[in-house]
């Protein structure tokens, strides 16, 4: 009897033994998993030294001139105008009970951005949009998928994917979310009836051009798109929003800063956003004057940047334009923002009105009836024609009185003997756009809430 009671007990200890080292094994995975998504849920802060990405113009393979890619630019712009206006007065005439479904935001852009997601990082282009909030690209399984010159995305392939739980903040943070099996689900709908559905997740995304500047940021939340569909991205592989909403790479590094130079039109070189220590900007030589203006919130719209503009003034005539012209009503409506997006100014209908009658009386050339330019204003250049003299023109924001460089605002093709002025009219929200922002170092401030821009040759930053 001693010796069966002694082996059972030996057993025993056997057992016990094992089922403790078994519960201690679990435990440090789930501890270690634990920490592994905790530590995707919040971003590391940059270095010191921040870093830089290179942006590329959407059109930038194609042999285009400066006038064609205008032409380009203000067909898209057109389209993200009349969207950015849409989604403004929806909002403006929504009532407390509105339910809206799926909002419509802006989308588009300008300019691509290179970066990489994922362990191992895998390359895509994506567009940079100052105007919305997600960071977004297309994954596999794809139910609908636009045609990319990169793979798509397969999160079973990286290390670093995991789904975003319903209870999260950036979850909260969608305009739009459902909850599955499969954790916080998005639905975006564009103006053009373009759209993106998928899961909102954590990864590790990787920025830069060249491996001495790459940067490797984990646990960004981004939206996995399996359903996409549309014209309106087929120049990238998804958005990285740089908004002022909780979604956005800007507030997911928690980055009072960032700013980007935008290169000419027609430069082959790339353009450039800042973000981290890159971003504190000052100016290099007293001649170098830096302008800024307050950002603006719109409740309605807290995604845009906002600027309060204050007039305009073209050669040493400011236009009779009211200040109540340019004002954000209380609505959600009207206002002026700044968008990286959108290719040409466009101002309120009755201030462009003023604009294009002062530059017709200053110009002293024949205003083109044809319509063949493209653009609200075009004058017939005479033959042969090398150089034109034109108006300055001047924005006055509110503690910045911003003069343009002429190539800013005035764009010729001496093929077609067209000189023409690269604003137009808009009705409701006016827009500063990029080729209005070219070779300024545009810096957002998030933490004084302030607009700068400095002149800068952007090609050689």
């Amino acid at each position: 009897m001693a010796a069966v009671s002694l082996r059972s007990f030996g057993y025993l200890h056997r057992l016990l033994l094992i089922i403790l080292i078994t519960t201690l094994f679990i435990n440090t995975l789930a501890f270690s998993s634990s920490l592994s998504r905790r530590a995707l849920q919040k971003p590391n802060k940059l270095p010191s030294h921040g870093f830089r990405v290179r942006l590329k113009h959407v059109d930038h393979v194609k042999n285009l001139t400066r006038f064609e890619r205008l032409r380009r630019g203000v067909a898209r712009g057109k389209n993200r105008l009349h969207r950015l206006n849409a989604m403004v007065l929806a909002a403006a005439n929504a009532t407390v009970g509105d339910q809206v479904k799926a909002p419509v935001v802006a989308g588009n852009g300008e300019f691509l951005m290179k970066l990489a997601i994922g362990s191992p990082p895998r390359s895509f282009s994506a567009i940079m949009d100052t105007g919305s909030d997600l960071i977004w690209t297309q994954c596999k399984p794809c139910q609908q998928c636009f045609d990319q010159s990169t793979p798509i995305f397969d999160p079973k392939q990286s290390s670093s994917f995991y789904k975003i739980s319903c209870s999260s903040e950036l979850c909260g943070a969608l305009p739009t979310s459902t909850c599955s099996s499969d954790g916080c689900e998005y639905l975006y709908t564009y103006g053009d009836s373009s759209s993106t559905q998928g899961v909102l997740a954590f990864e590790t995304f990787t920025f830069g051009d060249s491996t001495e500047d790459q940067i490797s940021i984990p646990g960004l939340g981004f939206g996995c798109g399996n359903d996409n569909n549309g014209d309106g991205f087929s120049q990238g592989a998804g958005l990285v929003g740089l908004g002022r909403g909780p979604l956005s790479l800007v507030s997911q590094l928690k980055e009072q800063k960032f700013a980007y130079c935008l290169t000419a039109i027609d430069d082959s070189k790339p353009s450039s956003l800042l973000l981290g220590s890159l971003a504190n900007i000052t100016p290099k030589t007293s001649k170098d004057e830096m302008k800024t203006t307050p950002l603006i919130k719109n409740p309605s719209q807290p995604s845009f940047y906002y600027l309060s503009l204050q007039g305009i003034s073209v050669g040493g005539t400011q236009l009779s334009i009211p200040k109540s012209t340019f004002e954000l009503h209380d609505d959600g409506s009207g206002g002026v923002i700044i968008d990286s997006g959108t290719t040409i100014t466009y101002v309120e209908n009755s201030a462009f009105t003023s604009l294009k009658n002062e530059f017709i009386a200053q110009m002293n050339l024949p205003v083109d009836d044809s319509g063949t330019g493209g653009l609200d204003l075009c004058f017939n250049l005479p033959a042969g024609t090398n150089q034109v003299e034109v108006p300055k023109l001047t924005f006055h924001f509110k503690g910045a009185d911003l003069e343009l460089p002429g190539e800013n605002y005035m764009i010729g093709d001496s093929k077609a003997g067209l000189l023409c002025l690269a604003i137009g009219s808009s009705r409701g929200m006016s827009i500063f756009g990029n080729l209005q922002q070219q070779n300024f170092m545009v810096v957002h401030d998030l933490q004084e809430e302030t607009l700068s821009f400095l002149p800068t040759q952007c090609d050689s930053i």
